[in-house]
Protein backbone atom coordinates (compact mmCIF):
# COMPACT_ATOMS: atom_id res chain seq x y z
CA UNK A 1 0.00 0.00 0.00
CA UNK A 2 1.70 3.17 -0.79
CA UNK A 3 2.53 5.54 1.44
CA UNK A 4 1.78 9.34 1.65
CA UNK A 5 2.74 11.35 4.54
CA UNK A 6 -0.80 12.06 5.34
CA UNK A 7 -1.31 8.53 5.29
CA UNK A 8 1.72 7.99 7.77
CA UNK A 9 0.72 10.18 9.70
CA UNK A 10 -2.89 8.80 10.12
CA UNK A 11 -1.09 5.50 9.99
CA UNK A 12 0.92 6.58 13.45
CA UNK A 13 -2.58 8.09 15.07
CA UNK A 14 -4.39 5.19 14.19
CA UNK A 15 -1.10 2.62 15.94
CA UNK A 16 -1.19 5.01 18.86
CA UNK A 17 -4.80 4.39 19.57
CA UNK A 18 -4.82 0.88 18.61
CA UNK A 19 -1.97 0.44 21.08
CA UNK A 20 -3.98 2.18 24.11
CA UNK A 21 -6.90 0.06 23.05
CA UNK A 22 -5.09 -3.56 23.14
CA UNK A 23 -2.80 -2.13 26.10
CA UNK A 24 -5.89 -0.92 28.29
CA UNK A 25 -9.41 -2.14 26.54
CA UNK A 26 -8.91 -5.62 25.27
CA UNK A 27 -8.76 -8.21 28.30
CA UNK A 28 -7.79 -11.32 26.58
CA UNK A 29 -4.54 -12.86 28.31
CA UNK A 30 -3.51 -14.07 24.92
CA UNK A 31 -2.86 -9.98 23.42
CA UNK A 32 -0.64 -9.27 26.26
CA UNK A 33 2.96 -10.06 24.77
CA UNK A 34 2.03 -8.72 21.61
CA UNK A 35 3.81 -5.74 19.64
CA UNK A 36 2.39 -3.41 16.98
CA UNK A 37 4.85 -2.71 14.79
CA UNK A 38 3.48 -0.78 12.10
CA UNK A 39 0.21 0.22 10.67
CA UNK A 40 -0.47 1.43 6.80
CA UNK A 41 -4.03 3.17 6.45
CA UNK A 42 -5.43 3.89 2.38
CA UNK A 43 -5.71 7.71 2.10
CA UNK A 44 -10.05 7.28 2.11
CA UNK A 45 -9.35 6.11 5.58
CA UNK A 46 -11.51 2.99 4.87
CA UNK A 47 -8.72 0.43 5.28
CA UNK A 48 -6.00 -0.52 7.36
CA UNK A 49 -3.14 -2.96 7.76
CA UNK A 50 -1.98 -3.73 11.39
CA UNK A 51 1.37 -5.37 11.53
CA UNK A 52 1.80 -7.17 15.21
CA UNK A 53 4.61 -9.58 16.75
CA UNK A 54 4.86 -11.94 18.98
CA UNK A 55 6.78 -15.00 20.06
CA UNK A 56 6.45 -17.27 16.44
CA UNK A 57 4.67 -20.45 18.91
CA UNK A 58 1.91 -17.75 19.70
CA UNK A 59 1.21 -16.43 16.32
CA UNK A 60 -1.65 -18.71 15.31
CA UNK A 61 -3.47 -17.52 18.86
CA UNK A 62 -3.09 -13.92 18.63
CA UNK A 63 -3.85 -13.84 15.45
CA UNK A 64 -7.28 -15.78 16.71
CA UNK A 65 -7.55 -13.51 19.69
CA UNK A 66 -7.38 -10.27 17.43
CA UNK A 67 -10.15 -11.79 14.81
CA UNK A 68 -12.80 -12.72 18.03
CA UNK A 69 -12.02 -8.88 18.93
CA UNK A 70 -11.97 -7.18 15.84
CA UNK A 71 -15.23 -5.49 16.30
CA UNK A 72 -15.37 -4.01 19.53
CA UNK A 73 -11.67 -3.13 18.49
CA UNK A 74 -13.82 -1.19 15.72
CA UNK A 75 -16.10 0.39 17.56
CA UNK A 76 -13.50 1.76 20.51
CA UNK A 77 -11.65 3.19 17.59
CA UNK A 78 -14.98 4.77 16.22
CA UNK A 79 -15.80 6.38 19.46
CA UNK A 80 -11.60 7.49 19.85
CA UNK A 81 -10.92 8.32 16.18
CA UNK A 82 -12.42 11.88 14.75
CA UNK A 83 -11.86 9.87 11.47
CA UNK A 84 -15.53 10.01 9.34
CA UNK A 85 -15.31 6.13 9.37
CA UNK A 86 -13.55 3.23 10.78
CA UNK A 87 -11.25 1.47 9.10
CA UNK A 88 -12.19 -2.06 8.44
CA UNK A 89 -8.69 -4.17 10.45
CA UNK A 90 -6.37 -6.32 8.58
CA UNK A 91 -3.91 -7.66 11.36
CA UNK A 92 -0.89 -9.11 9.86
CA UNK A 93 1.80 -10.81 11.66
CA UNK A 94 4.89 -9.07 11.03
CA UNK A 95 7.84 -11.74 10.75
CA UNK A 96 10.94 -8.86 10.20
CA UNK A 97 12.10 -9.92 13.95
CA UNK A 98 12.23 -12.83 13.12
CA UNK A 99 14.00 -13.02 9.76
CA UNK A 100 16.66 -10.62 11.79
CA UNK A 101 17.14 -13.47 14.30
CA UNK A 102 17.84 -16.16 11.93
CA UNK A 103 20.08 -14.20 10.28
CA UNK A 104 22.14 -12.78 13.66
CA UNK A 105 22.32 -16.60 14.58
CA UNK A 106 23.55 -17.59 10.93
CA UNK A 107 25.86 -14.70 11.06
CA UNK A 108 27.03 -16.32 14.79
CA UNK A 109 27.96 -19.24 13.00
CA UNK A 110 30.24 -18.21 10.47
CA UNK A 111 33.02 -20.60 9.68
CA UNK A 112 36.66 -20.16 11.04
CA UNK A 113 37.54 -19.80 7.27
CA UNK A 114 36.09 -16.61 7.11
CA UNK A 115 38.92 -14.80 9.10
CA UNK A 116 41.88 -16.22 6.68
CA UNK A 117 43.43 -13.31 4.38
CA UNK A 118 42.52 -13.54 0.87
CA UNK A 119 43.44 -11.86 -2.29
CA UNK A 120 41.55 -10.63 -4.77
CA UNK A 121 40.01 -13.61 -6.02
CA UNK A 122 38.86 -15.05 -3.03
CA UNK A 123 41.93 -17.68 -2.31
CA UNK A 124 43.62 -17.50 0.50
CA UNK A 125 46.85 -16.30 0.94
CA UNK A 126 49.94 -18.42 1.51
CA UNK A 127 52.85 -17.65 4.06
CA UNK A 128 55.34 -19.14 2.00
CA UNK A 129 57.89 -19.04 4.78
CA UNK A 130 55.63 -20.64 7.50
CA UNK A 131 54.75 -23.06 4.28
CA UNK A 132 58.60 -23.48 3.74
CA UNK A 133 59.34 -24.13 7.59
CA UNK A 134 56.42 -27.04 7.60
CA UNK A 135 58.10 -28.23 4.46
CA UNK A 136 61.73 -28.32 5.86
CA UNK A 137 60.63 -29.88 8.69
CA UNK A 138 58.21 -32.88 6.50
CA UNK A 139 61.78 -33.30 4.61
CA UNK A 140 64.11 -33.40 8.09
CA UNK A 141 61.27 -36.31 9.29
CA UNK A 142 61.58 -37.98 6.33
CA UNK A 143 65.16 -38.49 6.48
CA UNK A 144 65.15 -39.75 9.47
CA UNK A 145 62.62 -42.52 8.07
CA UNK A 146 65.07 -43.49 5.97
CA UNK A 147 67.89 -44.05 7.92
Amino acid sequence: MKQTPATRRLAQQLQEKLGYILLFEIADPRLELITLTGVEVTVDRSYARVFISCDPTHYEEAMDALESARGHIRSILARSLDWRQTPELDFRIDRSADEAERIGRALEQRPQTIDIEKDEDGYPIVDHQAHEAEGSHEKEGSLTHEH
